[in-house]
């Protein structure tokens, strides 16, 4: 299969369509997650997902021959305090095209321009309903590491995970 990368704003609407689908699938596996939560750690949840757009350094889809979008990942910039994290962040790829190396190919990027700008490891959240992408992350040398902010202490089914990078 032939996939080219495109670096793109967080509003391109297909990079938008592609969250709203993995939103979708998430919204399905994690159905159950916070139904009895109370409003305020509900609350703490959606702080703890939320995106601001000015974070996001890197925006990649992954594009077939055709044109048609195969896959979205971003890296946000996290501040907190005096350090800066580098986080993967979103990364889906359709179904049609799973297992096909795809994911590998926009984590790669996503680490690229990580280093590009100035990392040294890249981390990111992941849950424990996601078999497919904990296998990916540690196919690709992520290795567990402690929950950190924004994600420590609200979201209970969060797996951690971290990459030193060359």
């Amino acid at each position: 299969m032939t996939v080219r990368l495109e670096q793109v704003d967080w509003a391109d609407p297909r990079a938008a369509a592609l969250r709203d689908a993995l939103d979708a699938e998430m919204g399905d596996r994690y159905a159950h997650v916070g139904r009895s939560a109370t409003p305020e750690e509900q609350a703490a949840r959606a702080r703890a997902f939320a995106i601001d757009p000015a974070t996001m350094t890197s925006v990649r889809l992954a594009i077939d021959a055709d044109g048609g979008v195969l896959g979205h990942a971003a890296l946000r910039r996290l501040q907190h305090g005096p350090s800066v994290e580098w986080e993967l962040k979103r990364l889906i790829t359709v179904p049609a095209a799973r297992g096909r190396g795809v994911g590998a190919l926009l984590v790669r990027a996503i680490e690229a321009d990580a280093a590009a700008a100035g990392a040294t490891r890249v981390i990111l959240q992941t849950g424990d309903r996601q078999p497919e992408a904990i296998g990916l992350y540690r196919r690709l040398g992520y290795r567990p590491v402690p929950a950190y902010a924004p994600y420590a202490g609200v979201i209970a089914e969060g797996l951690y995970f971290a990459k030193d990078l060359a």
